[in-house]
């Protein structure tokens, strides 16, 4: 081979800035161990997780580096190394980190200079909390049947709607908000202060989680809080989930490593018939089957973070199958490490039961799988249907 051909041989392997910023990922999570059980109950958030998070200085990866980033653009297989470690040990530590992304993205993309200046450093060292606010009591995947409004009078933004199952709703100091501006949509920056926006509580999922509706009763903004230009708040949207969508997939994958651990460790030291369970029958295919469906779900995900850091929206396809491939595997694998594990799989309060019931949400949110599939089934037709 010559020399020049060489150094194009493709690598498989983290560079190096990645799998620094994953072994620091992985001491902070293992840093939350003692509090997780607690904190993954919770439905606020939780003082502990989230003061060792600041601490960490981690949450600056989910800013550009203008704005005290890691990195100078927010990087999705940065976000997507530190979302598997953080899930493996604790989903409430995964979505304190995820949403700060997910909420303060649009921000950094469509909002003004003092917005930016203002919001991002403190979001990025966690001393603010955002949220983005999209889905409705009626609407969840079809975002353009919403019905909250915002309206320009008098140099404000008039802003009316209920927003339902938002991450963070309660603790957020601001919101991004998705609404209905003429014939188009825009995101407007609501603060969680302003008079006319209030939270409720009305739902509690398998998995506890910061979550609740948030309505907007004529919350006034000044009409510089617009985030982009108006009416064209999908395409934010759009930029949010190209760069945030495959985290999720990074998060599936670690939740998933951590049920085939607990798994294994059952398996391996359990004895039965004169040998042990990981011997037994079907247990020893059970196991094996599972690594394989990991290693090819963690390969398919960072090589669709890795695309989506050059270029979020031209590779929105990838980060779709990466988020359908690692959360299907995550339940999958889980169900088996259930299985394997017999009674012992079916314990309250245990870890594997705690996996369980946060493998389960991970294929609606973010996308469900059939929707996704859908999109992707169009997007199919056109690049290769005659």
């Amino acid at each position: 081979m010559a020399d020049d051909d060489a150094d194009r041989t493709l690598s498989f392997e983290l560079p190096d800035r990645y799998r620094v910023l994953q072994d620091e990922a992985r001491a902070m999570a293992a840093s939350v161990r003692d509090v997780a059980a607690r904190a993954d109950e919770a439905d606020e958030f939780d003082p502990d997780v989230r003061e060792r998070l600041a601490a960490s200085g981690l949450v600056s990866v989910v800013v550009p580096g203008a704005y005290g980033g890691r990195f100078d653009e927010v990087d999705s297989l940065a976000v997507t190394v530190v979302r598997e470690a953080f899930a493996a040990e604790s989903a409430h530590l995964d979505s304190m980190f995820g949403m700060q992304g997910i909420g303060s993205f649009a921000i950094a993309r469509g909002g003004s200079a003092e917005l930016r200046e203002h919001w991002l450093p403190r979001i990025g060292r966690l001393d603010a909390v955002g949220a983005l606010a999209l889905t409705e009591p009626g609407v969840g995947s079809d975002l353009k049947a919403i019905s909250a409004t915002v309206t320009e009078r008098d140099g404000e933004l008039h802003v009316d709607g209920h927003k339902s199952f938002i991450t963070n709703a309660g603790d957020a100091d601001v919101y991004s908000v998705l609404c209905k501006e003429g014939p188009g949509y825009s995101l407007v920056l609501v603060p969680a202060d302003t008079p006319g926006v209030r939270v409720e509580k009305p739902h509690q999922i398998i998995a506890p989680h910061v979550l609740g509706d948030v309505v907007f009763d004529g919350a006034r903004v000044p009409a510089g809080y617009r985030l982009g230009a108006p009416g064209e708040g999908f395409s934010l949207v759009l930029a949010t989930l190209a760069t945030f969508r495959v985290s999720v997939a990074g998060a599936a994958v670690g939740l998933a490593e951590a049920a085939l651990r607990e798994a294994l460790g059952h398996a391996t030291g359990r004895e039965l018939f004169g040998t042990t369970l990981s011997r037994l029958g079907g247990v020893p295919a059970a196991l094996a089957g599972a690594w394989v469906e990991i290693e090819a779900s963690r390969a398919l995900t960072y090589r669709a973070a890795a695309a989506a850091a050059r270029d979020p929206l031209a590779n929105l396809h990838l980060a779709s199958m990466a988020k359908v491939s690692a959360t299907e595997t995550a339940g999958r694998v889980v169900d088996s490490a259930v299985q394997i594990m017999g009674r012992f799989g079916l314990v309250r309060g245990s870890t594997i039961e705690r996996l369980y019931r946060e493998a389960r949400p991970m294929r609606i949110y973010e996308g469900s799988t059939e929707v996704i599939l859908d999109s992707l089934a169009k997007q199919l037709v056109r690049r290769f249907g005659n």
